[in-house]
């Protein structure tokens, strides 16, 4: 969808720049837990699981928040929610250490979990500044604020030594606040905000009209992992490697930025990625080498015995620390592709219904950040094996490759049937040439005879 009027560029930097630092504020504040909630497990006697749950609460509410802050911010825009979100969440962040015992504990993690919901109104606030051909690159540079987690694992350990977790706490709340009070005041309404007030507020019918589409919901299963999973493994991995190669907390902590910077930062090459090669290919690369690298990774250290010609060959396989530190980082390499390329679909299919589209992805992805923490505690404790974390996101990216693929074939077969393109795959062609400027269900030329939806042009 075009911009009403042109856009200065250097509103566009500044509307980039101010919401990119406070998603990085927000996703840092997210996942405070996987460093405080260590100290927690110690002070409060908590088992795995227990700890798994307090560790993917706040990414439950950050989740289910996405849909709800992506429709207000189709309505009333960006610069608002955004800044209200901030001052809401580092208020719940100061209260958590008020915390007593396990349950106020998990009370004060669903309130903490609200500055998860920021990355909707960040895409949706900076998605509206930018042109269609440039909005691949802008969401992936705003994207890479999922440095957040980054900046907790290496920062926050030195915190928790020097203050204690509730200190830790109260940091992070005040630069939270102060962050909410600077957008507030810095920040500009976005370019669609004077069509939004002509227009009038849509129904929420109609905004919710597009999660009809099954796209909407593949599109959230591959955000399932490469976003879900991230969170997932960003506070995970401390414990992890404090139980599997016995580093203390520190070392963890940048093993662990190790994996959740690059996760984040290259999200940015995959936004240029997508905009020029095109999302789906950008995809393909990311569920490939992910299968390769959690199949490896989800492999337990092994002594075997094989009968040889001249007796037992014995011989032992691990993956050694340094190997460990090899791999997670190119997974999250990749992961972070994957996340822009995601990205890139949604104003490119739904350039009018970008937070509600948005929300529902981005709730999905987040409820990965929610389940597999937990999942994984669960694992082990009833397997009691540390790789079963792998062997699970082994199931999820391979499931998700497929999926892909399957869909791909088979609208490519439609395309050959009906000699029409199909917007499943614009990625393919020229982004720019399948931008639909509105979703109208009703019209006839947005549908074959399968019933599937495509849009027309003349080749």
């Amino acid at each position: 969808m075009a911009l009403p009027t042109p856009v200065p560029r250097s509103r566009q930097y500044q509307a980039l720049g101010l919401s990119t630092l406070a998603f990085t504020l927000c996703f840092a504040v997210w996942t405070v837990f996987s460093i405080i909630g260590l100290s927690m497990k110690t002070e409060f006697g908590l088992s795995d699981t227990q700890l798994g749950l307090l560790m993917a609460t706040p990414v439950l509410t950050g989740s289910i928040s996405r849909l709800f802050l992506g429709i207000w911010t189709d309505r009333y825009g960006g610069r608002w929610v955004f800044g209200l979100l901030m001052l809401t969440s580092a208020a719940c962040t100061y209260l958590l250490t008020y915390a007593q015992n396990y349950p106020m504990l998990l009370l004060g993690a669903l309130g903490v979990g609200l500055a998860g919901g920021a990355f909707i109104v960040g895409v949706t606030y900076t998605a509206a500044w930018f042109e269609p051909e440039r909005q691949g690159t802008a969401l992936g540079i705003f994207g890479a604020g999922n440095v957040g987690a980054g900046v907790t694992n290496f920062a926050a350990p030195f915190l928790l030594v020097a203050l204690g977790w509730q200190g830790t706490a109260q940091v992070y709340a005040a630069i939270l606040a102060i962050m909410g009070v600077v957008f507030l005041l810095a920040a500009r309404e976005d370019p669609l905000a004077a069509e939004r007030r002509q227009q009038g507020a849509p129904g929420m019918l109609e905004q919710l009209s597009p999660l009809a589409d099954p796209r909407v919901w593949r599109f959230s299963l591959y955000y399932f992992f490469v976003f879900g999973a991230f969170v997932a493994l960003a506070l995970w991995l401390p414990h992890y490697l404090m139980g599997v190669y016995k580093v203390d907390i520190k070392t963890a902590g940048i093993i662990a930025a190790l994996y959740t910077v690059p996760a984040s930062l290259f999200r940015i090459l995959g936004g240029v990625l997508s905009d020029r090669y095109g999302a789906r290919k950008v995809m393909y690369w990311t569920f490939l080498a992910s299968v390769a690298c959690t199949f490896v990774l989800s492999y337990p250290a092994t002594d075997f015995i094989i009968a040889g010609v001249q007796g037992e060959v014995r011989f032992h396989f691990e993956i050694s620390l340094y190997a460990f530190t090899v791999l997670i980082f190119i997974l999250g390499f990749f992961m972070s592709l994957g996340k822009a390329a995601v990205f890139k679909h949604i104003p490119v299919y739904y350039p009018k219904h970008v937070g509600a589209v948005g929300g529902v992805v981005g709730m999905v992805g987040g409820l990965g950040g929610f389940c597999l923490p937990l999942t994984f505690g669960m694992l082990n404790d009833v397997i009691g094996i540390w790789q079963s974390s792998f062997m699970l996101l082994f199931l999820i990216v391979a499931a998700a490759l497929g999926w892909m693929h399957y869909s791909i074939r088979r609208a490519e077969r439609v395309e050959w049937q009906t000699q029409q393109v199909s917007t499943d795959l614009p990625e393919l062609a020229t982004p720019k040439a399948f931008v639909l400027d509105d979703w109208r269900p009703e019209d006839p030329e947005f549908w074959d005879t399968t019933g599937r939806r495509i849009a027309t042009r003349n080749l």
